[in-house]
């Protein structure tokens, strides 16, 4: 496989930081951008690129060295300096050794997302973070859909499998936090963060806005809408304590949370762009086949259309779009991204951004004037 260099993050023309702007308390209407903040045109993105296949015995990482000779997800943890990479099932040489879920440590994600470590047991290899049963038609599996750090507390959200059905659908018995109070080193579930299936949040991505978390969430498998819910930081483990987004304000009860994106939508992440002062959402359309992007100025929405960003007929079985936290989203969005088929596991991903904003040039010959569109920096 071609890896790619990394690309600059650095914007030729510098533009103050625009803090990410609270969801709307009221109605739904965006945001008003900071002054700072560059015009509203629409932000662009091409098509993805690999940068360099992260997981597996022949990636750079070499994680069969763990035993971890496929898996999937990726999504990331930013904790004490240091960015952590969350995987799902996750198996030896020919679908042996069967964890769940399992995490590596990179300590310098700007520098080539080398792994300097895997959460490991004993024997060496990686270890399951959240176990499962393993029963199919009771608990198949426990994967973390996403998760967050509360400074010395890490938190993974997760999905408990009862049975895996057709593909892009299964059905989920309950959702729920997991803790880790040592880096990562041993997982708990929480007793009283569990939703029963039904929540419409089997599936999250976590937004840490300081004094409030939200979560955007969907249902199981990869059809339907993405709502959205928050809580007082403090509160994140008491399911009562969180509101939704009815499309007019914050209410208690779940069933009464709007759709801030339609269906469908699977696997998703969300991240704030401060170059372009708004919001960036990626996740897998699966009737596009395709992994798709949108914007918005508040959390709340007016979303965009979709734009695809890579296609099943270029990347076949391409699902899971993790944005790397911390990134300046400027040129660029980077991304994990796992591919069921013909491996199983996980790269990284990157595609251009860039605004479709006209730029008047004047003429060599002449004092006319012709327009020029910006267009992404590769491909």
């Amino acid at each position: 496989m071609t890896v790619f260099p990394m690309q600059s993050h650095a914007l030729e023309d510098a533009v103050n930081v625009a803090s990410p702007p609270a969801a709307q308390d009221t109605a739904v209407v965006p945001a008003p951008l900071p002054e700072d903040a560059p015009a509203t045109a629409p932000l662009l993105v091409g098509p993805a690129e690999v940068v360099q296949q992260l997981t597996g015995a022949e990636s750079a990482n070499a994680t069969d060295r763990w035993n971890v000779h496929g898996t999937d997800l990726g999504h990331m943890i930013s904790h004490k300096g240091a960015l952590y990479m969350v995987f799902g099932d996750t198996y030896g040489p020919d679908g042996g050794a069967w964890r769940s879920s399992t995490m590596a440590r990179i300590a310098d994600p700007q520098g080539g997302f080398d792994f300097d470590q895997m959460i490991t047991g004993p024997d060496g290899t990686a270890m399951e973070l959240i176990r499962s049963a393993k029963i199919p038609g009771i608990e198949w599996t426990v994967i973390p859909t996403n998760g967050i750090s509360l400074g010395e507390r890490m938190v993974l959200h997760y999905m408990g499998v009862r049975m895996w059905t057709s593909d892009g659908r299964w059905i989920v018995s309950r959702s729920g936090l997991a803790y880790s109070d040592d880096d990562g080193q041993s997982w708990h579930r929480s007793p009283t963060a569990v939703w029963p299936n039904g929540s419409g949040f089997e599936q999250v991505a976590f937004v840490d806005q300081g004094d409030l978390i939200y979560t955007f969430g969907i249902p199981g498998g990869r059809f339907g809408p993405v709502s959205l819910r928050r809580v007082a930081r403090d509160d994140l483990f008491d399911p009562a304590a969180y509101r939704y987004w009815d499309g007019r304000g914050w209410v208690a009860d779940h069933r009464a949370a709007a759709s801030v994106v339609p269906a469908p939508a699977g696997e998703l992440s969300v991240a704030w762009s401060a170059p372009h002062g708004r919001w960036l959402m990626m996740y897998l359309d699966e009737t596009k086949a395709a992994i798709v992007l949108r914007t918005a100025p508040d959390l709340v929405g007016p979303w965009s259309a979709a734009q695809t960003v890579a296609r099943a007929v270029d990347y076949p079985g391409l699902y899971a779009p993790y944005i790397v936290p911390g990134d300046p989203l400027d040129t660029e969005v980077r991304f994990t991204m796992s591919r069921w088929k013909p491996l199983y596991n996980v790269f990284l991903m990157r595609a251009p951004l860039y605004l479709d904003t006209p730029v008047v040039a004047a003429a060599e010959d002449d004092a006319t004037s012709h327009i020029q569109l910006h267009r992404p920096p590769y491909r």
